[in-house]
């Protein structure tokens, strides 16, 4: 719907026409998936997946200075099945967003959206691997995740997701720190609602809330991303428990 605003939006900036270009290619994705055969796999994957990582990062999930933060990553950053008004009103609001934001900014959310589409681009992927071996993706077993994940053809991008992971999370908390954002968040709410933005509106000030709420996020991220690694390594080694990770990392 405002795929044509986006083409016809001029930016001047590098990080403008990269956060345009992965609007674009993120727009057309989510267009291929909704038509795909495979589109309730792809929820079956993506909330298999997501009750996996609370459960390697239990301890994480179940800490008071992490929770609220992990909760946000999961619920609404890895929630591809609930965000298709958010994701529109992105494209909507996009040429406001690349005349007033900040150009670093306008970097921080190209990173989002490029980690957003990789993730719904693997879980796509999976589910065709799934589909192939004739295994349901509503009744998954490990053994039968880790086969799939070795069978993919798109490594090189989860080691891109995990990279994103890191990076993105490290700038979102710098921006958090700043008071004036929260400031913001409250007072353009009635605006937003108005303009019919309250989902996109609601997904920032729940962002805004979740990382200011955490502690020492760098080390959080660094716990995360060192651990997924370990993961990755451990299924692609064929390890007989992938998800067990020694107590210390």
């Amino acid at each position: 719907m405002y795929r044509e605003r986006l083409v016809a939006t001029e930016v001047s900036t590098d990080n403008g026409r990269l956060l345009r270009h992965l609007l674009l290619e993120y727009h057309d994705f989510r267009r291929h998936k909704a038509a795909h055969p495979l589109l309730a796999d792809t929820f079956e994957v993506a909330d298999w997946q997501a009750q996996r990582l609370k459960t390697t990062h239990l301890d994480l999930y179940q800490h008071p200075g992490y929770h609220t933060g992990l909760e946000f990553l999961l619920s609404d950053l890895y929630a591809p099945s609930a965000m298709t008004g958010r994701d529109d009103n992105i494209d909507r609001v996009f040429p406001k967003m690349v005349k007033w934001l900040p150009d670093h900014l306008l970097g921080t959310l190209a990173g989002l959206v490029e980690l957003n589409l990789i993730t719904q681009q693997l879980d796509l992927e999976l589910a065709e691997q799934l589909r192939e071996a004739q295994i349901p993706a509503d009744n998954l077993t490990v053994a039968q995740y880790c086969e799939a994940f070795r069978q993919s053809r798109q490594l090189p991008l989860r080691e891109r997701q995990l990279a994103l992971i890191e990076d993105v999370g490290l700038q979102l908390d710098r921006y958090v720190r700043n008071r004036t954002l929260g400031w913001l968040l409250s007072m353009s709410r009635t605006p937003a609602e108005m303009a019919g933005l309250a989902d996109l509106h609601g997904f920032m000030h729940r962002g805004y809330t979740a990382f200011r709420a955490m502690d020492d996020v760098d080390s959080l991220i660094e716990r995360l991303v060192s651990r997924e690694q370990r993961v990755m390594d451990n299924i692609l080694a064929g390890h007989p428990e992938p998800f067990r990770l020694p107590a210390d990392l």
